[in-house]
């Protein structure tokens, strides 16, 4: 069973650095154990939004491939 999701943050189409900064500002908006969906098709995110999760200590629950195009990546706010 996944975590309910509390925000998605639409970054497709979107180059790095914008996905990590709006995946940023949703993560501060969300409450501690929420979690964000972010969308984003630039390759850059496959590297940064891991290491993003774990530089600010939040978990990244996963990261599926979109039928669209793309990726969807589920973090938790931890704190």
């Amino acid at each position: 069973m996944s975590a309910p999701v509390a925000a998605v943050v639409d970054c497709l189409g979107v180059a790095c650095p914008i996905p990590v900064v709006r995946l940023a500002r949703a993560i501060g908006d969300a409450e501690v154990g929420q979690v964000v969906e972010l969308l984003a098709d630039d390759p850059g995110a496959k590297v940064d939004i891991p290491v993003w999760c774990r530089l600010k200590d939040h978990e990244l629950l996963g990261r599926d491939d979109r039928p669209e195009g793309g990726w969807s990546f589920r973090v938790r706010r931890l704190h």
